[in-house]
């Protein structure tokens, strides 16, 4: 058993640092794999616990664990997390500026830290690649690695660096995902190299959770009957940031406690409510999929879709996050012929023709001035709405010709970066003594920023606007006001915050017609698309096929049952068709027989049945509303024909006719 410099074993780690008595399944054979120096591919779903499978070993091994990762806000979640834990840990992302990515290198190579986060883009620079040498690596992680395929649903060039990097550095690869079809999983360990072909995964089942598709031309409503019949916190992802912002005030007006979550909304609201949602003072999030990456909140009850997924992979991974906690919980999509229309309006839009593409990628060097054979390595601040109008472009082919350039390995394109203020003393020590300030205010705030950076004469700090402004007593308003208002007396240069993307240039700027934009990629990326668009409504449209069982076959897991609990075999069960089940052994809640007599599918008779004893307990007057928050709640057993059996009992004057 491998055991680390001061004898502890992975178990001993685990417990001293995060409190567990035990693995979930697999880590711990993910993490011995890794301790031997083999190459891993690990699968695990959704809150399948992936970051201790990285964490755990990077402790255990001398050295510097690197782990590579595109999603910023977890970057910054893990840093967070580990530093409280003792364990230092550093990161280096879009939106830093040549001298912090310098110092944080530097750090990281000399200064006893155990992890060090970096996203992908970062490793083809210069800066990165000086400190290769020094820095004391001893496993490479790769998060989200799906990624480096061509053949996943969401390739990045900048991780093919990565097999590059393999060629100076001497450490095992761990590679971590949640959704790699077999095609994929293949592609990941071939780019990376891996010495020798190891996969570790558990299984894609969600036994605890129901799949729920619903064919609706009113979807608030349905979305309003979830939320009224599902207990506990909920997450509604929309496509876009208004109808976000819509439905969260329709769901609001009805009394429920909801908000909404997109990149739009400032880093502080954000934070903000993310922290409420977690501890439950906020119920239902409505959010773009900007929201859920790396949260750990286990008791979420509802993942509800209010738009059409482009895939089955981005569909998987984001109603995994119900239901961490294996207990009943529910991931409920709701369509329409618009989302078909609008699927194949996307699919469109995703794809502009090559010479749109090249214009676009000249327009944006000369949107900021850099001139041919110039611009390599330049970090740019860029707002879409900006450079559209600037140049008469619609936003949609812009933004899709932009995310092939990233594809084709011309540019890097990070999408809405929180960038901190930033301040620099712009006079020297000894002239500042000399100054006559208009405002008392700007005394003390000199004298905070001198005590606490060492180098703010010299470069731009990162301040905490927060802290700061507490230290001085005022609000981040009047702090940044402040700030401002010192800024005109030639005393500092002042970078307030922003909130926007940023383009990283791999290269120099290239003359007309020497743009190698791959024609022969483009094809394959835009079948790869179109595939997994038909796919997912392949999956919707589906009328016979166990949802479960649909999409553990499109991830290339043969073995599987019908799951019991899903819209198709609710479907099965009430009409009194038998269900393909699982042997006792095979999960604890995979088979009829193990399931809860609350959980069993009522029969059409039953649903009959229920609805008279409910129309009668009412007195014979009830809305249609009021059927549907009752029947149509998937936290109940009805049979998902119950509309049907509705019309029908009126129809025979069973029951009255409900009021309008």
């Amino acid at each position: 058993m491998f055991t680390d410099g001061n004898g502890r074993t992975a178990q001993e780690v685990l417990k001293e640092y995060w409190g567990y008595d035990g693995f979930r399944p697999m880590q711990e054979e993910i993490i011995n794999a890794t301790l031997e120096g083999k190459d891993v591919l690990a699968i695990l779903p959704t809150g399948g616990g992936k970051s201790i499978c990285f964490q755990v070993p990077g402790l255990m091994k001398e050295g510097l664990t690197l782990v590579v990762t595109p999603i910023i806000a977890l970057m910054k979640d893990q840093v967070r997390n580990l530093s409280g834990k003792g364990i230092r840990a550093i990161a280096v992302h879009a939106g830093m500026s040549r001298h912090e990515v310098d110092l944080a290198l530097n750090n990281a190579a000399y200064g006893d830290f155990k992890f060090l986060f970096l996203s992908p883009e970062r490793l083809g620079t210069r800066l990165f690649k000086s400190y290769v040498e020094v820095l004391p690596i001893n496993l490479i992680v790769v998060d989200e690695a799906h990624c480096i395929s061509q053949w996943g649903y969401d390739f990045r060039p900048d991780y093919l660096r990565i097999g590059e990097l393999r060629e100076s550095v001497d450490a095992p690869v761990m590679a971590l995902t949640a959704t790699a079809t077999p095609e994929v999983a293949d592609d990941i360990m071939d780019k990376l190299g891996f010495s020798e072909k190891l996969i570790i995964k558990t299984g894609f089942e969600r036994p605890n959770l129901s799949y729920i598709v619903r064919r609706t031309e009113d979807k608030y409503g349905q979305l309003l009957g979830i939320c009224r019949g599902v207990a506990g916190s909920g997450i509604i992802y929309a496509r876009n940031r208004r109808k976000c912002e819509e439905l969260s005030a329709f769901l609001q007006s009805q009394g429920e406690s909801s908000s909404y979550y997109h990149a739009g909304v400032g880093a502080m609201t954000r934070s903000e409510r993310q922290a409420a949602w977690m501890d439950g003072k906020i119920r239902v999030m409505v959010c773009t999929n900007a929201f859920g990456m790396g949260i750990d909140k286990p008791d979420v009850r509802f993942v509800a879709h209010y738009d059409l997924p482009d895939s089955p992979e981005a569909y998987f991974q984001e109603a995994g996050r119900a239901g961490r906690d294996r207990k009943r919980a529910f991931a409920v999509l709701l369509w329409n012929g618009v989302d078909v229309r609008r699927m194949k309006q996307i699919e469109e839009a995703s794809f502009p023709g090559l010479d749109y593409i090249e214009d676009v990628y000249q327009k944006l060097h000369m949107m900021f001035g850099i001139p041919y054979d110039a611009g390599e390595g330049r970090q740019l601040r860029f707002k879409i709405e900006e450079f559209c109008k600037g140049y008469h472009l619609m936003k949609a082919p812009a933004f899709y010709a932009i995310k092939y350039l990233e594809r084709t390995d011309h540019l890097t394109y990070s999408e809405e970066i929180d960038i901190k203020t930033k301040v620099k003393i712009a006079v020297d020590r000894k002239s500042l003594y000399d100054i006559q300030l208009s405002d008392p205010k700007m005394d003390e705030l000199l004298e905070l920023l001198m005590r606490h950076f060492t180098g703010i004469f010299s470069f731009p700090e990162e301040i905490d606007e927060e802290y700061f402004a507490g230290a001085l007593n005022m609000t981040v308003a009047g702090l940044r006001q402040l700030l401002y208002r010192t800024a005109l007396e030639h005393v500092i240069n002042y970078i307030p915050a922003d909130h926007c993307d940023v383009i990283l240039l791999h290269h120099d700027r290239r003359r007309p017609g020497d743009l190698a934009l791959m024609p022969d990629k483009y094809v394959m990326l835009k079948e790869n698309y179109h595939r997994r668009a038909q796919e997912m409504l392949e999956y919707v449209s589906e009328t016979d096929e166990c949802r479960s069982r649909f999409l553990l076959r499109y991830f290339g897991q043969s073995e599987s049952y019908d799951c019991g609990t899903c819209d198709v075999c609710r479907a099965k069960v009430a009409s009194g068709r038998r269900l393909e089940e699982a042997p006792s052994t095979y999960g604890d809640m995979a088979s009829g027989a193990d399931t809860p007599e609350s959980e069993k599918i009522l029969s059409d008779e039953a649903t009959e049945a229920a609805i008279i004893e409910y129309v009668g307990s009412r007195g014979g007057k009830y809305s249609l509303e009021d059927i549907r928050t009752e029947f149509s709640n998937p936290s109940k057993a009805y049979s998902p024909h119950w509309l049907d059996l509705l019309r029908y009992l009126i129809d025979e004057g069973t029951v009255p006719v409900y009021e309008k």
